[in-house]
């Protein structure tokens, strides 16, 4: 699978959810501002990973590495749907002007992939500053 990464401004960060007895998700808003125009990506954390993002604030600027899950779903009345979600896994609080800050320690969701070589998970990925779209 392969990973992502985006950079930008956190706008919302929504409290935690608790979806049935034994899921909950929480969601948060980033602002990417790279093009002519920003566009606002959700994204979401699952389970024990709801709280990694407690010590953020909105207007932080973030790096945020996630992958891409997709899902089909048919409706009572036998229509599938898909839907897709960004499931964050890393995110980076960004000093102003600087790379990603690695001290202290980066907040890491456990994406369980290695981030010591980032290309070698993107499959021919461009630098790590692109947008992987």
């Amino acid at each position: 699978m392969a990973m992502f990464k985006l950079r930008g401004r956190v706008k919302v960060i929504k409290d935690t959810t608790q979806i049935t007895d034994t899921f909950s998700k929480r969601e948060f808003v980033v602002t990417e501002e790279d093009g002519m125009y920003p566009q606002d990506i959700m994204f979401e954390l699952v389970q024990d990973k709801c709280s990694v993002i407690d010590g953020l604030n909105v207007g932080d600027e973030v790096e945020v590495s996630f992958n891409i899950r997709g899902r089909e779903w048919t409706s009572p009345q036998g229509e599938v749907k898909y839907f897709n979600s960004l499931n964050a896994w890393r995110v980076e609080k960004v000093q102003a002007g600087m790379a990603p800050q690695t001290d202290p320690s980066p907040v890491d969701l456990g994406g369980g992939q290695s981030t010591d070589n980032p290309t070698a998970s993107n499959e021919g990925a461009q630098e790590a500053d692109d947008l992987p779209f």
